[in-house]
């Protein structure tokens, strides 16, 4: 059995598909923002940082959502959502690019912050135009991170790309437009989402 930590308005649903494209059981810990919830005793024993998602699986506990999504896909080969052969370079890749240089540009981005000019050399992402053309020019012509399959890396990426579009904090492009609108047809996707609005709605009383 799983378990999982999470709050609906925040990354842990991301956990949350990948939880439901698994088709595994899993139990889920709701949590508050603050001491109550995320900051308290309890749950810091579980992960210091205080944030979520977190899940614990055979004792040990997996904090981030991108290696959740991973470590998942290795956990539970059944679901065929971990690729084989070449397809790995674009799975590690592209996963690792949206939880870094994307997750680094669009936060700067959100910040107001601004790398010096002639120091993008030492910025992980650069610069926000050219991490989001990157994504753009590799997601351009493909279905999914690896191709024709749906893998965990999409899970993660999709939900950067969909959040992105969400939000705004990402611009439209018609590859990531057309990707998204692909995720969302997902059943796993709809259940995930469906559990968050109705969770969101009751901790809003």
């Amino acid at each position: 059995m799983i378990e999982f930590w999470t709050n609906p308005m925040s990354r842990g649903q991301i956990a949350h598909w990948m939880l439901e494209e698994l088709g595994q059981p899993y139990t889920t810990n709701w949590l508050s923002w603050g001491p109550e919830g995320n900051k308290s005793p309890a749950y810091l024993a579980v992960n210091p940082m205080g944030k979520v998602p977190a899940i614990r699986l055979d004792g040990k506990v997996v904090t981030e959502a991108a290696g959740i999504c991973l470590y998942l896909a290795d956990a539970f080969p059944q679901a065929g959502l971990k690729p084989t052969g070449a397809a790995l370079a674009d799975y590690y890749r592209w996963t690792f690019f949206a939880a870094g240089p994307v997750e680094q540009a669009v936060t700067a981005k959100a910040m107001g912050w601004q790398v010096p000019e002639g120091r993008d050399g030492m910025a992980g992402f650069g610069s926000f135009d050219a991490t989001v053309n990157a994504l753009d020019q590799f997601l351009s012509g493909r279905s999914y991170v690896c191709g024709d399959t749906f893998t965990a890396a999409d899970v993660y990426v999709g939900s950067t790309v969909d959040w992105g579009l969400m939000f705004k904090s990402l611009p439209t492009r018609p590859s990531f437009e057309a990707y998204a609108a692909r995720l969302r047809e997902r059943k796993a996707y709809k259940s995930a989402k469906a559990i968050n609005a109705t969770k969101t709605a009751e901790m809003q009383g």
